[in-house]
């Protein structure tokens, strides 16, 4: 049963962006257009070529950002500042998550590929404020992104988290390969599963999930 699998849980990690609210929210597509627009000033390349390059940078360094830090030393606060400035009145209160989030035993926290500062305003859209020990952003980690290990290690070590009673919540399915061999219990949040060895649980609704644990 899901409960029996989480009778030890004391840590609970969650990610922000479509894993706290659903993708239909469509929030980071105005991220995704500001990160193109971003890189076509920077780089000086067409909107198409701007596109490739985000997409390429993603796949390969784990963020866009890791990509033009690594391939085009690109101050990273700048570019964090510039592609969040965006409308977050897309996203509405989620009461139930809130309460089912707050009924769990121990110390929650978020982690994220974006800024701390971004996600406390994404958690204050939500209603989810005030709900978590922590809030941690890529630059808790020195820059450097999910799915990379050291990224995991840096925050984890920073929260005092023990790997061995905690789970992670995230909606891609690469980031939890790290958590998965630091001992943690998986939750990949999605409409569709990704089945992977590394993968514990899949769920479409993280409140019903969560309800389940209760």
């Amino acid at each position: 049963m899901v409960t029996d699998a989480f009778t030890a849980t004391r840590g609970w990690v969650f990610d922000l962006d479509n894993t706290l609210y659903p993708p239909e929210a469509r929030l980071f597509d105005q991220i995704e257009r500001r990160m193109t627009r971003f890189v076509m000033d920077r780089l000086d390349v067409t909107h198409a070529e701007a596109d490739r390059l985000r997409k390429k940078y993603w796949a390969e360094h784990g963020t866009t950002l890791a990509g033009l830090m690594d391939r085009h030393g690109v101050e990273p606060d700048s570019y964090l500042c510039e592609v969040h400035d965006i409308d977050f009145s897309v996203l509405s209160p989620a009461p139930e998550l809130r309460a089912r989030i707050s009924a769990l035993p121990g110390r929650r926290i978020v982690y994220t590929n974006g800024s701390a500062g971004y996600a406390e305003r994404v958690l204050d859209a939500l209603g989810l404020s005030r709900l978590f020990a922590a809030v941690y952003g890529v630059e808790h980690a020195g820059y450097r992104p999910k799915p990379e290990r050291r990224a995991f290690e840096a925050v984890f070590a920073r929260d005092g988290l023990d790997t061995a009673s905690a789970a992670m919540f995230e909606d891609d399915p690469r980031n939890l390969a790290a958590p998965h061999a630091m001992g943690m219990r998986t939750i990949h949040v999605a409409p569709q599963p990704a089945p992977a060895p590394h993968i514990h649980h899949h769920t479409d609704d993280l409140a019903g999930f969560l309800a389940r644990l209760g």
